[in-house]
């Protein structure tokens, strides 16, 4: 049995309805927080259960019977994310889940700028103690970022950005299709499993591509940092996340997310979307 958190969010619910394209509903259990809000699993014969990493008595019941356990990554901005994922991974062991799998980040350490990139080191760390076989699914920047990490650039013609440096953007239905893809598979990817696409173009990449897309010039700007926060308050952005935000642009130019790997190519069977891709798809009609 395999048993998927966050399947209510757009990443794990996507791995979950390509696992229904390639297994039996009985085959499948969702765990989330509110199982009002995953009908459309239940609905198709997957048993949802009651699953909460911030309520760890309903863990262990959960992941129960689990030969995979698929971990999403929180996403709760004001929690101690680590504690939580240290309390999911606790259950997991209590509940005797065969393997782990953990919607982790290419760029995950310890030393990254980007701060969730530490919290995905740290529960890295928190798998490898835990004695479970585990699987970090170390996913590229999810490319739907780029709408509003480059800016308003159709209407300016410029991607103003602190700090510049290769991503290897990639999509969350793309790296949705190969977390199913290695769920379903006989085994092999033990540890941080990188899953990017197969470029990783800078912002001034972006540009560029931008330009040949519209036939208009798009320019690539670096802003000084202390601006480009103070610019993102002024707009009404927090404080907290403008200083947030900036980290991804700084881990960026260290080339944290610099990296790319044929993987996730070979698991989908055809060349995963480009960037190219997705600023296309995002023109005006």
């Amino acid at each position: 049995m395999i048993v998927i958190t966050g399947a209510t969010g757009a990443l794990n619910g996507s791995t979950a309805d390509h696992l229904l394209g390639r297994l039996p509903a009985d085959e499948i259990v969702v765990a989330v927080r509110d199982p009002a809000k995953a009908r459309r699993f239940a609905d198709r014969g997957v048993q949802v259960r009651h699953g909460d990493y911030a309520d760890a008595a309903s863990l262990p019941a959960a992941f129960g019977g689990a030969d995979q356990l698929l971990l999403v990554s929180s996403n709760d901005p004001h929690a101690d994310t680590v504690s939580l994922h240290r309390a999911a991974i606790d259950a997991a062991v209590s509940a005797g889940v065969g393997r782990i799998l953990y919607t982790s980040h290419q760029g995950a350490a310890a030393d990254s700028p980007f701060a969730p990139a530490r919290v995905h080191a740290a529960t890295e760390d928190l798998l490898a103690e835990s004695g479970l076989p585990w699987t970090s699914l170390r996913n590229g920047f999810y490319a739907h970022s780029l709408a509003w990490l480059a800016g308003g650039w159709r209407e300016t013609g410029v991607i103003a950005v602190p700090a510049d440096g290769p991503v290897s953007w990639t999509t969350r239905e793309d790296a949705a299709e190969a977390a199913a893809a290695i769920i379903t598979s006989d085994g092999g990817y033990d540890g941080p499993t990188t899953i990017t696409a197969d470029a990783a173009p800078t912002f001034a990449d972006v540009a560029r591509i931008a330009s040949e897309l519209t036939g208009s010039p798009v320019e690539r700007v670096l802003v000084d940092p202390d601006e480009w926060v103070a610019a993102r308050i002024a707009e009404g952005m927090p404080e907290a996340a403008a200083h947030f935000t900036l980290g991804m642009y700084e881990a960026a130019d260290a080339g944290f997310f610099a990296g790319t790997d044929p993987l996730l190519g070979r698991l989908l069977g055809r060349q995963p979307t480009t960037v190219r891709d997705v600023l296309a798809a995002s023109a005006p009609a």
